[in-house]
């Protein structure tokens, strides 16, 4: 059974410190990607593809149509292991991923990790990780990350 993360404990600037996390433990984030923001994020990267932005031309594609960057939608891990779970103090240190579906203009992204396994040598820790549109899964992989400890650097 998968305990969900819910607010980081212990110091504001920290998350989930190493001994806090649990095999299982789960966190998400979700977000609707919308016009604006794929413009935002081409402007970031300079990713301007035209799958991306050309009605016609996306529509002679596989997709059939227009679709969101697929690092866009990857990102969105980031925020789940940045900020909700292990959380603030957390180094990311690698991401595997493989695009599954596309996600469309508009579509609500939900991005989740779940700890996997605990290293506690290193106080690392690795995720699956997924992303979501509905019930489909777009996007999964895996993460790794280094996490502070209640008693210091490691």
């Amino acid at each position: 059974m998968e305990q969900a993360a819910q607010a980081a404990p212990g110091d504001a600037r920290f998350g989930y410190f190493f001994e806090d996390l649990t095999i299982g433990m789960s966190a998400e984030y979700g977000r609707i990607i919308n016009e604006e923001e794929m413009r935002l994020f081409a402007d970031l990267t300079g990713d301007t593809n035209p799958l991306h932005f050309d009605d016609d031309f996306a529509e002679q594609s596989r997709f059939g149509g227009r679709i969101v960057h697929g690092m866009c939608t990857a990102a969105l891990i980031s925020t789940v292991i940045g900020t909700r779970m292990p959380g603030p103090g957390c180094i990311y240190l690698s991401q595997s991923l493989r695009f599954t579906a596309p996600v469309r203009p508009g579509d609500e992204v939900v991005a989740r990790a779940v700890v996997d396994r605990l290293i506690p040598e290193r106080r690392r820790v690795e995720f699956e990780t997924t992303c979501s549109v509905g019930e489909q899964t777009v996007l999964s992989g895996r993460a790794l990350a280094q996490v502070p400890s209640r008693e210091g650097p490691a």
